[in-house]
């Protein structure tokens, strides 16, 4: 492989090849997409593929390059409401994914074994599992939610996490461009981004997951080492083993989410008790969803045909209706195409 180095004016080399650059476009290519606010496709780009991939090599390895403003696209969400995305370019999403595949592997180092979401070889259904487990075993629940988490990242505290584990100042500039790029609304205003990754960007999701590294996995581990939890990015599970210890544990995690210029929602962070046949308490709240799936008291048949209650997960009503509603247009759409 060999290496292309142009020299910045400060002297300093940017070491990025070319077939860097062809091996994030192949990721990209294969995560789909739409374009971005310069209009471009994937399938535009790979009409003039060669050229578009120089011009962005030879921008991001001479230090020239600048990201565009991201696209502001809304989706529903399942809560009721719309999410807001930011879109970059497909050349952009590139850029992005030459810088996340230098920095992943030795972020995963780091990375402790109860971070879930979007991590090679980790998935959704081993964080649902474990929860399960841990709520057999501990009868008390944190469930977690982190107020607008994507769109409050304080992009100081973001860069200085991020120094701890780069000494490439090219990197630093970079991602502080794509954190810092406008976000372009569907009439064409542009909006300042003082705060946040923006959800669609390649590189968000291994930013957001360091950023919740330092400011809860770690000092979960330093303060409560005792504490158990599950985190799927900024989906988060934390077990107790009392309704006492959940509340001074959920102090504790508000109080330093502040200090790290977050907060949690009060409306949807709630203590549940995890009921079932050997936990009499009386509690108000004893279900909480988790990653598409509902954790509440269910009835366990026995071997010997004996029904008890028990506490773990099914898919959740709201799933549920949804998979309902896509089959149902999927199937609208097979009986149009016959008839």
């Amino acid at each position: 492989m060999e290496l292309f180095e142009t020299k910045q004016k400060n002297g300093r080399n940017i070491p990025i090849t070319q077939s860097q650059i062809l091996a994030a476009w192949r990721k990209v290519k294969a995560a789909g997409g739409s374009g971005g606010v310069d209009g471009k496709s994937l399938s535009e780009v790979e009409g003039n593929l060669r050229n578009e991939l120089y011009k962005l090599w030879n921008r991001m390895a001479s230090g020239s390059y600048f990201p565009k403003a991201v696209k502001a696209t809304f989706i529903p969400k399942e809560t009721g409401g719309e999410r807001c995305l930011g879109i970059p370019t497909i050349l952009d999403r590139v850029a992005q994914q030459v810088v996340k595949d230098l920095l992943e592997p030795e972020m995963e180092k780091i990375f402790i074994p109860d971070s879930y979401g979007y991590r090679p070889d980790k998935n959704a259904h081993q964080a649902v599992s474990q929860c399960n487990q841990r709520c057999l075993e501990w009868a008390w629940v944190i469930d977690m939610d982190i107020k607008g988490f994507f769109d409050n990242i304080d992009h100081g505290l973001m860069l200085k996490a991020l120094q701890k584990h780069t000494d490439a100042k090219w990197i630093m500039l970079y991602v502080e461009r794509w954190l810092t790029a406008p976000m372009q609304m569907p009439d064409g205003m542009l909006q300042e981004r003082l705060s946040g990754t923006p959800q669609g960007g390649v590189i968000s999701p291994l930013l957001a997951n360091l950023f919740l590294h330092y400011a809860f996995d770690k000092w979960m581990e330093w303060k409560m080492p005792e504490i158990r939890f599950e985190r799927y990015a900024d989906d988060i599970v934390v077990h107790c083993r009392s309704k006492e210890e959940a509340e001074h544990v959920m102090k504790a995690i508000d109080e330093r989410l502040k200090s790290c210029r977050l907060e949690l929602h009060e409306q949807k962070t709630k203590i549940v008790y995890c009921k079932k046949q050997n936990r009499p308490r009386k509690h108000p709240v004893v279900v909480f969803n988790f990653l598409g799936f509902e954790f509440k008291p269910r009835k366990v048949k026995l071997r010997e045909g004996k029904y008890i209650l028990g506490f773990g997960p099914a898919i959740s009503l709201k799933v549920q209706n949804g998979l309902l509603n896509t089959l149902g247009r999927l199937n609208c759409i097979e009986q149009y195409q016959m008839n």
